[in-house]
């Protein structure tokens, strides 16, 4: 299982617009595309989406290439301060998987 998270910076005073557009869900269906976990997080200047699947840098490529499912992500334009970046993993600790990884290729 890979993980992958995308970061990004919102502009100040939109993180109500931000909660709201995370109330209706992904413009997606996850399970479709592979995911097998997907969440976000927000705080009050930043979102993160964390896309977990094997091979989840592919997944979230297509995603972005896809005209169709693309477009939905434009209502976060206005949003953000600026473009998102990718988070790599460094660390990982699963009691389920009873391993820890560190480091690239964790």
């Amino acid at each position: 299982m890979n993980r992958l998270m995308v970061v990004a910076r919102l502009r100040e005073g939109t993180q109500e617009e931000a909660e709201a557009l995370l109330v209706k869900g992904p413009p997606f269906e996850p399970e479709e595309l592979g995911f097998h976990r997907h969440g976000v997080y927000l705080t009050a200047r930043e979102v993160v989406f964390v896309f977990e699947a094997p091979e989840v840098e592919w997944i979230v490529n297509d995603l972005i290439d896809d005209p169709a499912k693309s477009a939905a992500f434009s209502a976060w334009q206005g949003l953000l301060d600026g473009p998102p970046r990718l988070a790599h993993e460094r660390f990982y600790w699963s009691r389920e998987e009873s391993k820890t990884g560190i480091g690239l290729g964790a």
